[in-house]
Formats: C-alpha cells, sequence, structure tokens
C-alpha cells in the first residue's frame, strides 16, 4: 500500500467497498510502477549504450529492452502497440549506429 503522503486521493471514502477499491488500485499502481521502471531503465541503458559507442552491450541491453517491453505490453501497462512501436524504434536505433561502424 502508498504511504500517507503518496495517496492520490485526499478525500477518504465512506462505504467499505470504496476503501477496498482504493486499496486495490494502491497495490496495482505500484505492480504498475515497478514494471515501468525495469522498462524505462532497460530502454535508457540501449540508449546509453549507443552513445557510448558500446555496439555490442548495447545489442545485449536490446534484448533485455524488448523482453522487458514484451512483459510491460503482456501485464498491460503499456498497450500492445505502444510496445510494438518502441520496440521498432529502439531497433531501428541500434541497427543505425550498428551499421554506421
Amino acid at each position: 500500500m502508498l504511504s500517507g503522503n503518496e495517496i492520490s486521493n485526499t478525500e477518504v471514502p465512506i462505504k467499505k467497498s470504496a476503501k477496498k477499491y482504493m486499496r486495490v488500485t494502491d497495490r496495482k499502481t505500484l505492480k504498475n510502477r515497478k514494471v515501468k521502471g525495469v522498462l524505462k531503465n532497460a530502454v535508457k541503458q540501449t540508449k546509453e549504450s549507443l552513445s557510448a559507442g558500446k555496439i555490442d552491450e548495447a545489442q545485449k541491453s536490446l534484448k533485455a529492452a524488448i523482453k522487458a517491453i514484451d512483459k510491460a505490453a503482456q501485464k498491460k501497462v503499456i498497450k500492445k502497440n505502444t510496445a510494438a512501436r518502441k520496440k521498432s524504434r529502439l531497433n531501428a536505433l541500434v541497427k543505425k549506429v550498428a551499421f554506421k561502424k
């Protein structure tokens, strides 16, 4: 559950079902944040490797990024088409840099 200062809604519900739904929402939000964090870190790692010119490392981190993107799409944190677009753009970026050298 989120801590007191992270609760998005300042109003406290009255009904028992609304309180339960708030707890459920908090749990889901935390899970989604973790998945998005892994996704963003994997993409960031790939881009950093490319900018440093480490093509082999970039290709390895590309695999990890694609895996993270697929997991996020599978868990419906991001949409299927968004995942496809992210993978396509990242792959094109890696190929572009790899073929230049």
